[in-house]
């Protein structure tokens, strides 16, 4: 009994050394909003730099299938999405081959608007500075651009950028942007989650096709 117990410790010691730190998803380029028809490469990267991984995705469309399930081309532990369209929001993240083990998810969206409001992929710790982008699918029309916040306007960007400088609970809310009369269809809202802790940049509709 006593060796059975020391087998099982060992076992669950395994398992939770198995945590979600050794594998981390990257998306390039490095955003999370995306416009209709443009590409994205999500990288399963381990500590190890192991094939162990697979991207898998929660959409509209379905709910835990992986990248080669008919949305995108998976070479290893990377996966290539061309063409995507608004379908294609949703939550993606790296589970090991068993199933035993994932990533911290992250939110992609993918607009069939004029403008998309682009915002980091990755968490940023609270007290980090956090760079709005307000991009036109027409570049010509990138500048200037307005930013708002919970609907009240925040500031110009004169390059189409606005920095976020030492974010905390304050900041957190509901962020848009237009360029000259074109209004962002999509929207993102930051969120700080404690002090020193994770403060993540995710779109607001992740699962609708039409991002308002």
């Amino acid at each position: 009994m006593e060796g059975t117990s020391v087998h099982r410790l060992l076992a669950l010691i395994f398992l939770l050394s198995r945590s979600t730190n050794q594998v981390h998803l990257t998306v390039s380029p490095s955003r999370s909003q995306f416009f209709q028809y443009e590409s994205v490469t999500l990288i399963c990267e381990d500590e190890n730099r192991s094939d162990g991984w697979t991207v898998r995705r929660n959409t509209s469309r379905g709910t835990r299938t992986e990248c080669k399930d008919g949305w995108g081309k998976l070479n290893g532990s990377v996966c290539n999405m061309n063409y995507m369209q608004p379908s294609d929001s949703g939550v993606y993240w790296c589970e090991s081959r068993s199933g035993s083990s994932s990533s911290s998810s992250i939110q992609l969206s993918v607009s069939g608007g004029s403008v998309i409001l682009q915002s980091p992929v990755l968490p940023v710790m609270e007290g980090d500075d956090v760079t709005l982008s307000c991009r036109a699918r027409n570049p010509t029309h990138n500048l200037p651009a307005a930013f708002y916040k919970d609907g009240s306007f925040i500031g110009d960007g004169s390059s189409g950028h606005m920095t976020l400088l030492h974010v905390s609970s304050s900041d957190e809310g509901l962020y848009k942007c237009n360029i000259n009369v074109m209004e962002v269809i999509s929207s993102s809202r930051i969120s700080v989650k404690g002090q020193r802790s994770a403060a993540s940049v995710s779109d607001l509709n992740t699962f609708s096709p039409i991002l308002n």
